[in-house]
């Protein structure tokens, strides 16, 4: 992807304008957000999304300079077989779109993104949750298998 420009104060705002906008009518319909909460001094949000095999999915978008940045925690720091939870995380990158797994603060996993902050409107905002959702909801399971065998079960369908 190439460098995005920086944008201008006007296009921040907008940007957030266009977000906020999305995640009041997103929340109202009682779909699989179920929290917003909002960091206006750091131009940052927190979206929780309900889960099937994870049972919250939590995502933070964050307006920068030039782009919007979105993290979602996987799962936290395995705790036996990292190299076997890693190479498994590392292939599934490669199914990823504009997506990457990388770790976190304290080695947990998250799933990580970037996009242009004139991008930013209701089709890439449903994009970046649904595929945050899928993704995340996807490597779960496996992933937490390996790096906490004995410790997790898997979720009950509903």
């Amino acid at each position: 992807m190439p460098v995005a420009d920086i944008a201008s104060a006007d296009g921040r705002d907008a940007c957030e304008a266009r977000i906020e906008s999305w995640a009041a009518r997103r929340l109202a319909e009682a779909g699989p957000l179920v929290a917003v909460d909002r960091q206006p001094a750091q131009r940052r949000w927190y979206l929780r999304l309900a889960g099937d095999e994870k049972q919250f999915i939590t995502v933070w978008l964050s307006v920068r300079q030039r782009t919007v940045h979105h993290e979602a925690q996987v799962m936290p720091a395995p705790e036996v077989d990292p190299c076997g939870t890693y190479q498994y995380l590392l292939r599934r990158n490669a199914d990823l779109y504009q997506m990457r797994l990388a770790l976190g603060a304290e080695d947990a996993v998250v799933l990580v993104g970037e996009v242009p902050v004139g991008a930013v409107d209701d089709d890439e905002l449903d994009r970046i949750l649904g595929a945050s959702l899928a993704y995340v909801d996807a490597v779960f399971p496996t992933a937490m298998s390996i790096g906490f065998p004995g410790v997790y079960r898997r979720r009950r369908r509903r």
